[in-house]
């Protein structure tokens, strides 16, 4: 490939003073001596990369193609872009030479090691499918990588990945084959991803890494993640701004995974006077913590209130404040003798590092007002500090009994995730407060049913009035008895009313129609499928994976074992499950039965699949969840055979 000719003339290097000439013939060898400042290992992996987007082996690769080749570099795609155009390195026809783009490479380290430090700034980049610009916050990319080296560090696994320089751009590349993100999701929600199904070979092929990256996807949605936008490939071609959001997403629902009354019961001693249990459950993580951090600065006789992590923490003070009830031994000089920002920003961190505690924020990105990295802050001064006394035994049995009553919860988180997977407006995080309007329900019935909703009958955001409201789930009911769903005594204000049991089972019927209307436009026949549809094609896939199990219906206590859908993942794919990980027998624990149906959702989503059920979903034996999970399945075979 390299003895091909560019158009393009001589071009000298500033690093080591290297003459490229385009017009030449280089040969590898010549490679290797002209571009000293690269290993060996470098040169061989780019003109790889290279050779398999030179299309016509003409040496000549177009712009649009560049995004991977950029990633494995370690240097942003745009920058690239820009030094290319600066030095003149690109041919007539919008392509540019391997010798080209070794250049412009190589000038952009020289910028950076003859150009002096400077804080980490907002990078842009582009999206090469339709060239639009997107930010990336370095500060933020320096903090996430940090977290990553600090919670894997110990991965064998990982072994040669780690620790990864926060300064530069590897972390994208670090994620292309899907094992650090899928690791990462298991340290903040342990236990999601069954490792078994990970393809974990140093080289990967891209079918692997497919794999690998559809288990990240399908897990980051089940825990709550918004990656509508994001597919494997996405992750594998390293696309900057989506990879940093979705390591955001996973390292903010790790950390405030404790920030709720029923891990930590001391935080009803934040409640105010009045105001009800229910009420106090309903807040999300960061108005939690801020009533938190306030419940600690009333104490401290600090005289504001802080309603955010931008503005009203960027001074320090505040910050302090907190410190001085969380570790007062530590308080010893005050913040207002400390004119500067950045000073008093220091103090505050040199004693949360005191506290062991001092990660996410600098001094810079705390007196800036990073609104991530400061709440990344206070959630991990919580879990190790929560300096909330412990309820006595009369107190914990005072609780309201909800608050442990776990009944209908599992269903409702499996709904509420369902619904964001819809990529509705906007996202749901109480399943039954934010449907209260009837306007999520409305977005989705128009997914399900598209172009069911006529919207002009539809009071519009923000609706305040509960009139209105009521209105609108009205219509939603209406809706709901046109598709045949059993609704009998619901009413509108049921859902607006935040009735649990009744809310419950309208959004169940909702899904259970997705999935159905999913069969139905993948059927041959168009017709409508049926639960004994979906256990037919069950036991039939099954049997065609060369398998014995069968199950008569959705509800067959079988099911408890996890090794008839496992079988029916073989029947898909011959070859995905590896039977010797397997528990089998007539007597299975529910420990090993947990395990089987861990390793079966894990499977489920490395095809492709997006699975919320639990294993303890399976191993329970609930239909609902296995009617779902047995209907994705079939949605996803039949997919694949059009």
């Amino acid at each position: 490939m390299l003895s091909k000719t560019s158009p393009r003339s001589s071009v000298t290097t500033r690093i080591g003073q290297i003459h490229i000439d385009q017009g030449s013939n280089a040969t590898l060898p010549d490679i290797y001596q002209q571009f000293p400042m690269f290993t060996t290992a470098e040169l061989d992996g780019y003109q790889s990369q290279f050779a398999t987007l030179d299309k016509g082996n003409r040496n000549a690769v177009r712009l649009s193609d560049l995004q991977i080749l950029a990633t494995t570099t370690g240097e942003a795609l745009q920058s690239i872009v820009l030094k290319l155009n600066q030095l003149n390195l690109t041919n007539h026809d919008g392509t540019l030479s391997f010798e080209s783009f070794l250049t412009a490479v190589a000038e952009l380290r020289g910028d950076k090691s003859l150009s002096p430090t400077k804080g980490p700034k907002a990078v842009l980049h582009t999206q090469t499918s339709d060239n639009s610009m997107h930010t990336i916050n370095e500060d933020e990319k320096q903090s996430f990588v940090e977290h990553i080296n600090q919670v894997l560090a110990n991965d064998v696994d990982l072994e040669g990945k780690l620790p990864i320089d926060a300064r530069s751009m590897n972390i994208f590349p670090a994620c292309q084959d899907g094992l650090l993100l899928a690791k990462l999701i298991n340290v903040s929600v342990p236990g999601t991803i069954d490792e078994r199904v990970l393809n974990m070979s140093r080289k990967l092929n891209t079918f692997q890494m497919t794999e690998n990256n559809n288990v990240v996807v399908n897990s980051a949605k089940a825990i709550g993640c918004s990656v509508v936008n994001i597919g494997a490939q996405d992750l594998i071609e390293g696309r900057e701004h989506l990879i940093l959001g979705l390591i955001w997403q996973i390292i903010k629902i790790g950390l405030q995974a404790k920030i709720d009354i029923k891990q930590h019961p001391e935080l009803f001693r934040l409640l105010e006077k009045g105001e009800k249990l229910e009420d106090f459950m309903k807040r999300g993580a960061e108005q939690t913590l801020c009533r938190w951090l306030n419940f600690h600065l009333e104490k401290a006789g600090f005289p504001k209130k802080v309603t955010n992590f931008t503005n009203d923490v960027k001074d320090g003070e505040a910050y302090y404040a907190l410190l001085s009830q969380l570790a007062p031994n530590l308080c010893v000089k005050s913040p207002h003798t400390l004119a500067d920002p950045l000073d008093r920003a220091d103090l505050v961190l040199s004693i949360a590092g005191k506290m062991g505690c001092r990660k996410y924020l600098t001094a810079k990105t705390l007196v800036e007002g990073n609104a991530k990295l400061n709440f990344a802050f206070v959630a991990n001064l919580f879990n190790k500090f929560p300096g909330l006394e412990t309820l006595s035994d009369a107190e914990m049995t005072n609780l309201d009994d909800s608050l442990f009553n776990s009944e209908g919860s599992r269903e409702a988180r499996v709904l509420s995730l369902w619904l964001n997977s819809l990529n509705l407006e906007p996202f749901v995080n109480d399943l039954f407060d934010d449907l209260r309007d009837g306007l999520i329900l409305l977005q989705a019935i128009d997914r399900v049913r598209p172009g069911s909703v006529n919207w002009r009958k539809v009071n519009k955001a923000p609706v305040t009035s509960k009139f209105k409201k009521v209105e609108n789930t009205n219509y939603v009911v209406l809706l709901g008895k046109s598709m045949k769903f059993t609704l009998v005594g619901i009413q509108g204000s049921d859902i607006t009313d935040g009735q649990r049991t009744l809310t419950l089972g309208l959004v169940w019927q909702l899904m259970r129609e997705h999935v159905i209307q999913t069969l139905k436009k993948l059927s041959h026949s168009g017709k409508d499928i049926s639960e004994k549809d979906m256990v037919d094609w069950a036991n039939d896939t099954v049997r065609r994976g060369g398998k014995t199990t069968s199950i008569s219906q959705l509800r067959d206590l079988s099911l408890r074992s996890g090794l008839f859908l496992l079988d029916l993942l073989n029947g898909i794919r011959k070859g995905a499950v590896n039977y010797e990980l397997v528990s089998c027998g007539t007597e299975i624990t529910d420990e090993a039965a947990k395990m089987n149906a861990k390793y079966a959702i894990s499977i489920a989503r490395k095809l492709g699949a997006t699975i919320f059920v639990l294993p303890e979903d399976i191993v329970e034996v609930r239909p609902k969840m296995i009617l779902t999970f047995v209907g994705t399945l079939m949605a996803l075979d039949q997919s694949s055979r059009f």
